[in-house]
C-alpha cells in the first residue's frame, strides 16, 4: 500500500493485507492493458453463471450493471489492489454487496488472467499481421515502379551481379509474408480460451467452457485444465514472430541506409532528420530507429524465454511478470513496421546514379561465365577464364576492351581464342547490366518479364493475406456483438 495501511479487498482478509511487500506483489499499474479484457471475461463469465443456473439473472444483471459503472470509471479509478481482477471484483462488491462476490463462482484469478492475456494479445498480433500486409503493399507498389530500374545486387556487400531496384524489393516483400503467416498463425494458436480452468484442476460446477469462448470470440478452448492455467507458449511464440518481423525490418532498414549513404536514394523529409549543429545534414534517423527496433523485440523474447524456463506446473507468480513486454513489444514494432513501409513508399530511387553503379566490379562477370558454359565450356573451365581476366576488369572498362581481356585469359587457360566458342558481339552484350538482368528470366528472377509475373502472383497473395486478417478482425467483431447482446438481457 502507498501509505502502508492495511485495505481488505475482495481476495485479502486481515492476515494478508499488509506488510512491505504488498506494492511488489501489485501489478495493477501494469494490468491497465488488460482492463477492457478483464470486463469482457467478466460478463462472459457472467452470462454463462446465469445460463447455466448457477446465480440468479436478477444477480447478474446487479452484477453486469455494476461492471458498466466500473467501466465508465475507468482503470484509474480502481482501489489498490494486488492486480486488476481483484480490484474490479472489490468494486463491483463496493456497488452491490456481498452477491457481488458470485461473479468469482467457478474460476480462478489463474484461468481468468490467461484468459484475459489472450483476449488482449490476439488484438495485438492482428494490428501487428494487419501492419506487415501494409508494408508489403508498399514494397509491391514501389517494385512496380522499378522493374526496370537496374541496380547492382550485393553479397557481403560488395558488388556481385547486376538486378533491379523492384528485384530487391520483392526479397523483403517475400520475407514479410512469411512474417503474416508466422502471426497469423501464432494468433490461431493464441485464440483459445482457459476460462473455466479455475486453479488448475477444474470446478465441480456446472459450467459452459465452450459458452464463455464463444461470447468471447475465441476459436474452442485450451481443454486440459492445468494446461490452460500455466501455458504461456503463446507469449512466446508471439514473442517470436515480434522480434523475427524486427530483424527482417532491421535488414531493410540497413539497405536503405546505404543505398541512401551511397547516393542511390533519396528518403522524404517526413522519414529523415537533420543534426543540431550541422544544417546540411539529412539523417535516416527513422531508419536507425526501425534498426535498433531489433534489440528491444530480441531482448524480450529472451525475457519471456528465460522467466518461463523451469516453472514448475501449475500457475506461479513468476508469469506475473511474462506479459507485460510482450504487450509494448507489440506496438513498438507495429510501429517500426509502420515507418519502413512510409519510407519505402515515399523514398526517390537515383535510376542513373543506381545504372551507373550497376556495372562496378564487374558484375557481369557470372554472365560471361554463362554464356561461355551454353557453349559448351565446362562451367568451371569457363569460371577460370573470367576469374583470370577479373582482376584488370572493372567497370570503367569499355564492352570492346574487356572482350579482347577476356579473349586473353581464354588463350592463357585454354591455349585458344573466346572466340572459338562465342562471337564478340554476344560477349560485348553479355557485359552490359541490363543485358545481364535481361538474361536471367528463371522464376523468381530479377528479369523485367518475370518480375513483373511476381508482383501479379504478390498481389494475389497480399489481398487474401487482407482478408485473412480482415476476417479475424470480423469474427471478434461478431463475437462482441454477441456478447453485448447477451449482456443486455440482464441489465
Amino acid at each position: 500500500m502507498s501509505d502502508g495501511t492495511p485495505a481488505e479487498t475482495a481476495v485479502r482478509r486481515d492476515r494478508f493485507s499488509g506488510g512491505p511487500a504488498r506494492g511488489f506483489l501489485s501489478s495493477l499499474a501494469a494490468d491497465e492493458a488488460i482492463f477492457a479484457a478483464d470486463l469482457a471475461v467478466d460478463r462472459a463469465h457472467v452470462v454463462m453463471l446465469a445460463e447455466q443456473g448457477i446465480i440468479e439473472p436478477e444477480t447478474a444483471g446487479e452484477i453486469l450493471s455494476a461492471l458498466d459503472d466500473v467501466e465508465d470509471a475507468d482503470h484509474d479509478a480502481l482501489a489498490e489492489g494486488e492486480d486488476v481482477h481483484e480490484a474490479i471484483e472489490t468494486a463491483v462488491i463496493d456497488r452491490i454487496g456481498p452477491d457481488g462476490g458470485r461473479m468469482h463462482t467457478a474460476r480462478s484469478r489463474n484461468d481468468e488472467v490467461a484468459t484475459c492475456i489472450r483476449y488482449r494479445l490476439r488484438e495485438d498480433l492482428l494490428a501487428v499481421a494487419e501492419a506487415t500486409v501494409a508494408f508489403r503493399e508498399a514494397l509491391a507498389e514501389s517494385a512496380a515502379d522499378h522493374v526496370e530500374t537496374t541496380m547492382s545486387g550485393y553479397t557481403h556487400l560488395q558488388p556481385a551481379q547486376p538486378t533491379t531496384v523492384a528485384h530487391h524489393l520483392l526479397s523483403y516483400e517475400a520475407a514479410v509474408a512469411r512474417e503474416t503467416d508466422r502471426l497469423l498463425d501464432a494468433y490461431d494458436r493464441t485464440n483459445r480460451s482457459p476460462l473455466g480452468a479455475a486453479a488448475f484442476a477444474g470446478t465441480p460446477f456446472d459450467i459452459d467452457r465452450d459458452r464463455t469462448a464463444e461470447l468471447l470470440g475465441f476459436d474452442g478452448v485450451v481443454r486440459n485444465a492445468m494446461d490452460a492455467v500455466s501455458a504461456r507458449d503463446f507469449l512466446l511464440e508471439a514473442a517470436a514472430s515480434f522480434a523475427s518481423l524486427s530483424v527482417a525490418l532491421s535488414g531493410l532498414a540497413e539497405d536503405l541506409i546505404v543505398f541512401a549513404n551511397k547516393g542511390f536514394l533519396e528518403l522524404d523529409d517526413d522519414y529523415a532528420s537533420t543534426s543540431s549543429i550541422m544544417p546540411q545534414k539529412k539523417n535516416p534517423d527513422t531508419l536507425e530507429l526501425t534498426r535498433g527496433t531489433v534489440g528491444d523485440a530480441v531482448g524480450e523474447l529472451t525475457g519471456v524465454a528465460t522467466a518461463l524456463k523451469g516453472i514448475p506446473r501449475a500457475y506461479n507468480r513468476d508469469l506475473q511478470r511474462v506479459h507485460p513486454g510482450v504487450f509494448e513489444i507489440a506496438g513498438v514494432v507495429r510501429d517500426a513496421t509502420d515507418v519502413a513501409g512510409g519510407a519505402v513508399a515515399t523514398a526517390t530511387w537515383n535510376e542513373s546514379a543506381l545504372a551507373a553503379a550497376a556495372g562496378d566490379g564487374f558484375s557481369t562477370a557470372t554472365g560471361i561465365a554463362d554464356l561461355l558454359a551454353m557453349a559448351g565450356l565446362p562451367f568451371r573451365s569457363a569460371h577460370e577464364i573470367v576469374a583470370h581476366a577479373a582482376s584488370s576488369i572493372d567497370g570503367a572498362t569499355d564492352a570492346a576492351a574487356a572482350a579482347a581481356k577476356l579473349d586473353a585469359a581464354a588463350e592463357d587457360v585454354l591455349e585458344e581464342s573466346l572466340f572459338t566458342y562465342v562471337s564478340r558481339d554476344d560477349v560485348e552484350r553479355a557485359l552490359d547490366p541490363d543485358v545481364s538482368v535481361a538474361s536471367r528470366d528463371s522464376a523468381g528472377g530479377p528479369a523485367p518479364e518475370a518480375v513483373r509475373n511476381a508482383i501479379a502472383d504478390v498481389d494475389a497473395r497480399i489481398a487474401t493475406d487482407r482478408d485473412r486478417v480482415a476476417d479475424r478482425h470480423a469474427a471478434l467483431d461478431r463475437a462482441a456483438d454477441r456478447l453485448e447482446t447477451e449482456v443486455a438481457t440482464y441489465v
